[in-house]
């Protein structure tokens, strides 16, 4: 097999000068995580939804003094894009993204005929028989947030620990929910005012001892990371072969799963390390 036969088609194309809030709108539509960035019939960039969430966590506060539908998709792309050939082995793929550090690249034959990502190379190795388990591969680094901590503070442990996935643990210390660079890009771009969104609570009280409650007023605070986190949550072993962690990321669209020892969180495999086996 080569890359031709697990990258995806079509592609779908963005104008330079569009807002991100398009883009979030077109990745939602098609259900894609990434667009090639066009000016006329030319390809000078691509933008995923990995991009979005990563860049907008490193810009810190400046992206939340300016509303999405004024900030172009030209601020946020990868410009000059690395490419490769349809005839490539699926192997020169995963290595070319594994030492680059990218989820995505255009496939071309003259023109853009398609695009490969982690996960079609995570599908890929779904479907073969590598006998690698997942604690040859997986992080160590595993870095936890509390249900009701903002999306700041999660922004501030991500980019501190240099990480894209972080684990949600509720009151009782047990884990309940992911959050990935893709939950911030959805989440944060939701806001038009270029800041951080809320969510409206109402606030209540009793009039006396055996009263009724009474709804007074309504409160804005902001999101949290219960709001935003994907669940339920499901983990592999650490003796399961990478193989079936690939089915399970696929099946589940999971970008990454916790890994447990003896019922212990000891570590999380994601799809850069799953496509590691194919390199």
């Amino acid at each position: 097999m080569n890359v031709a036969d697990i990258m995806s088609s079509p592609v779908y194309v963005i104008a330079p000068d569009e807002p991100i809030s398009h883009a979030r709108r077109l990745m939602l539509r098609h259900k894609i995580g990434t667009l090639i960035v066009a000016n006329k019939d030319e390809m000078i960039g691509i933008v995923t939804k990995s991009d979005l969430g990563r860049r907008l966590a490193q810009a810190g506060p400046i992206w939340r003094r300016r509303p999405i539908d004024k900030v172009p998709v030209n601020l946020v792309m990868t410009g000059s894009p690395l490419t490769i050939y349809p005839e490539a082995s699926i192997s020169q793929a995963a290595s070319l993204m594994l030492e680059n550090g990218i989820h995505t690249i255009p496939v071309t034959k003259n023109n853009i005929v398609g695009i490969v990502t982690r996960t079609d190379i995570v599908r890929y190795v779904s479907e073969q028989t590598y006998d690698t388990k997942v604690s040859e591969l997986m992080s160590r680094d595993v870095v936890f947030v509390n249900r009701h901590h903002t999306l700041n503070h999660i922004i501030d442990e991500m980019e501190k620990n240099e990480i894209s996935k972080i684990l949600v643990s509720n009151d009782a210390g047990k884990v309940v929910g992911i959050i990935t660079s893709n939950n911030l890009a959805l989440n944060i771009m939701s806001d038009k005012e270029g800041k951080l969104p809320t969510k409206s609570i109402k606030m209540a009280r009793r009039p006396d001892a055996g009263g009724q409650k009474v709804y007074r007023y309504v409160k804005e605070v902001p999101l949290v990371a219960e709001d935003i986190m994907s669940e339920p949550v499901i983990s592999v072993i650490d003796t399961e072969m990478v193989v079936n962690a690939a089915k399970i990321m696929i099946e589940e669209n999971f970008t990454a799963l916790p890994v447990k020892k003896d019922e212990e969180i000891v570590g999380i495999i994601s799809r850069s390390d799953v496509i590691r086996v194919a390199k």
